[in-house]
């Protein structure tokens, strides 16, 4: 494909493409940063402020213990830790000191990480206690020789500090008993680092910036390798997409961004953490969004501009009792991304902050963005907006063939500079996913229409075929999320003998007088009857990933 219609959708002043080039490394970026905006606060948790200037300091320190261990050039260093300072401050120094950053879901289980350990061949780990014992049931397994211990607590000064660690550890219980021999706390690595020597290295474009394990929702978990140059590109791409309404953001006022996505999730990792070190901007560290009442009170004691999200956290937070404590007049643009946006969802957020959600769309794999609406909408589109600079999508056939036919559906193949270089050490699995001419297939089934706006029907996987029919997931929900008396809903596939799959259909009430009856006659009046749910379950939560997406297969597994 080389003409791109989409661009006609472009505000005023968003270029065509980006200019990558303008940075050899994420170090370059991150060091001219920490000079530029020396002074102001680069990370908020808690009520206390870290500068930029404390963590190049930090990270410079750490660097310097990391290099002390006499590991190799690109060696892996594992990062398992929720939205807490030390977690930035690791990713400056494992990158500047020349090593490899491996992103770890602090919830899995033993197995779970001992696959991601030995899989990436991560030698070093920078662990919270809180999952200390997740990691001493597994590490005689793994090549881990170096583990850096951190706490809640560690840099919210002697006092607050200790105060915090008391109630994690003593009251609230949160850190299992656990026995890492030799392992070094986090401050005494910074200590020991102050006095050893950083030797920084010099770090290319195509050298590997990290390695991105895939949720394995396809099998057996991969680490998509990104390199310095994937990330730098989303940074630039994601910062000319959001320049129409962050620049509305009056002069002398500091661009602040709440980080309630997990930063060791790619979205986060690259729109927040990445993009605020690029424009100076302040984010706010929420450890735990799952507790809304604390995440509301924390974001009522600050004036924010940029708020990404997915759908479930939008929807929790807009139908809590708290949520007009918070100021949410100066927020410029609301990005929904990793997992589908319902429309219903959208339009109260709309009504309660006056910002639209803008929904966009991207994998571990396009590090991660590589379409959105344009921040400059005023409503909610239902799609996954256009390509964003310097990107293509296209629709194949199963052949592998571009579709060209308008609204014609196949599997979305993206190309651009924030595409990954392949999975870690599986050249089959990569081949599998790149065409010869640099697209990468996602694996999503859509459609694009005659201005270039892009639609996910759904996985190729989560589709339920009935009698015949294909009956998209994603639709049905949307549908169902719209009826008065529902909070959330999700939608699979079961085993029928007559149409061979079946529609079930999992509800969370809102109002819990909604019955079975009221929620068949509202699927009567709305979905043609394929598509109508043959089994109607009522739950109090849905299973879900940290980041909030909902686990259908969880949802499939207990039928």
């Amino acid at each position: 494909m080389t003409d791109r219609p989409w661009l006609a959708a472009y505000p005023q002043g968003v270029p065509a493409d980006i200019d990558a080039s303008q940075y050899q490394s994420l170090v370059q970026l991150m060091e001219q940063a920490f000079r530029d905006f020396a002074n102001r606060t680069a990370y908020s948790f808690m009520g206390k402020d870290t500068t930029f200037a404390q963590t190049d300091a930090q990270s410079r320190q750490l660097a310097a213990y990391l290099q002390s261990l006499g590991l190799a050039r690109g060696a892996r260093v594992a990062l398992m830790m929720p939205n807490i300072p030390q977690y930035p401050v690791a990713v400056a120094a494992v990158l500047r000191a020349g090593f490899v950053v491996v992103n770890v879901n602090p919830l899995y289980t033993p197995r779970e990480l001992e696959h991601q350990l030995k899989d990436s061949g991560t030698e070093a780990i920078v662990i919270i206690e809180n999952f200390a014992a997740t990691l001493q049931a597994c590490i005689a397994a793994t090549p881990v020789k170096h583990v850096v211990l951190c706490a809640m607590g560690d840099r919210l000064g002697l006092i607050k500090g200790a105060i915090v660690n008391h109630v994690v550890r003593k009251v609230k219980k949160l850190v299992p008993a656990f026995e890492l021999p030799g392992a070094v706390r986090f401050n005494d690595a910074l200590a020991k680092g102050a006095g050893a020597r950083f030797t920084a290295p010099a770090i290319k474009p195509d050298d590997i910036a990290l390695l991105q394990y895939t949720g394995g929702t396809t099998g057996v978990s991969k680490g998509a390798v990104l390199l310095h140059r994937n990330i730098i590109a989303n940074v630039l791409q994601s910062e000319a997409w959001n320049a129409p309404v962050m620049a509305k953001v009056p002069e002398g006022e500091q661009p602040t961004s709440i980080c309630a996505l997990p930063l060791y999730h790619i979205f986060a990792f690259t729109v927040n953490m990445m993009l605020s070190m690029r424009t100076g901007g302040k984010t706010v560290l929420i450890p735990n969004p799952r507790d809304l009442a604390a995440t509301l009170k924390e974001l009522s004691q600050h004036k924010f501009h940029s708020f990404p999200a997915v759908n479930t956290l939008f929807n929790g937070l807009a139908n809590h009792p708290d949520f007009a404590t918070v100021d949410w007049s100066h927020l410029k643009v609301s990005v929904g991304g990793g997992m589908a946006v319902q429309s219903a969802v959208a339009k109260l957020w709309l009504e309660k902050t006056g910002c639209p959600i803008c929904e966009g769309y991207g994998l571990s794999e396009t590090s991660p963005s590589a379409s959105c609406n344009p921040v400059t909408s005023k409503e909610f589109s239902g799609t996954i907006g256009v390509p964003i600079p310097s990107t293509w999508l296209c629709i194949l056939d199963d052949e592998g063939h571009d579709i060209t036919a308008s609204g014609q559906p196949g599997e979305i193949a993206i190309k651009g500079p924030q595409v990954m270089a392949g999975y870690w050490q599986r050249p089959d699995e990569t081949a599998k996913v790149m065409t010869p001419d640099g697209y990468f297939k996602t694996g999503d089934i859509g459609t694009m229409d005659a201005r270039g706006y892009f639609k996910i029907v759904d996985r190729k996987k989560d589709m339920v075929l009935v009698s015949g029919f294909n009956v998209y997931p994603n639709e049905v929900e949307d549908v169902v999320a719209q009826m008065p008396g529902v909070m959330e809903c999700a939608v699979v596939g079961v085993p029928d003998e007559k149409t061979g799959e079946a529609v079930k259909l999992v509800i969370v009430k809102k109002d819990q007088s909604l019955t079975e009856e009221q929620v068949r006659q509202f699927c009567h009046e709305n979905l043609t009857g394929y598509k109508r749910p043959k089994v109607i379950e009522f739950r109090t939560e849905l299973p879900k990933t940290p980041v909030g997406k909902i686990l259908r297969r969880m949802l499939r597994d207990k039928t």
